[in-house]
């Protein structure tokens, strides 16, 4: 058992994801709680909504993510490297959770190869926001996680045909 105030680092071993998603996950494996919502804020103020070049209100409910309380919306972009750019947009201003996951994947898996983005563990969620995440807010970023994936698993089958 550790000392007071001394940071709880748990080994964490995400082989085959993209890179700065790993690094980002060890990163947070030795954040205390104050500091790991502190990130995640700093996420939040950094979330830019997908461009209208991309997407215009009303969001097509196709593209609504399933379960996630926060209104949140995925689209992907195939990129000439056989990659995707993944864009979002959360309707809820509350939803600080869900655009903060929102601006890690932007920034951590968007150009990654697919292949990446498909071995992404849900327990990912649980790695950046911690155990006690409430079920809702779970499903609502899992819900996110999976709708990205699906747009991976997508581009990947047109690519093996």
């Amino acid at each position: 058992m550790g000392q007071p105030g001394e940071r709880a680092h748990r080994e964490v071993t995400h082989e085959g994801i993209p890179q700065p998603l790993a690094e980002l996950l060890d990163e947070f494996s030795f954040l205390e709680r104050g500091e790991r919502v502190d990130y995640l804020i700093e996420y939040a103020d950094q979330f830019e909504p997908v461009p209208e070049r991309v997407a215009v209100r009303p969001f097509p409910e196709e593209r609504r993510v399933k379960r996630c309380e926060s209104q949140a919306y995925v689209w992907a972009e195939d990129t000439d490297n056989g990659a995707q750019k993944y864009w979002f947009a959360v309707e809820n201003p509350q939803g600080i959770s869900a655009m903060s996951f929102c601006a890690i994947l932007d920034d951590t898996i968007s150009g990654a190869s697919l292949d990446e983005v498909l071995r992404i563990p849900g327990d990912v969620v649980f790695d950046i926001y911690g155990r006690e995440v409430s079920m809702g807010k779970g499903e609502g970023l899992l819900g996110i996680l999976t709708s990205v994936q699906a747009f991976a698993r997508e581009a990947a089958g047109r690519e093996g045909a």
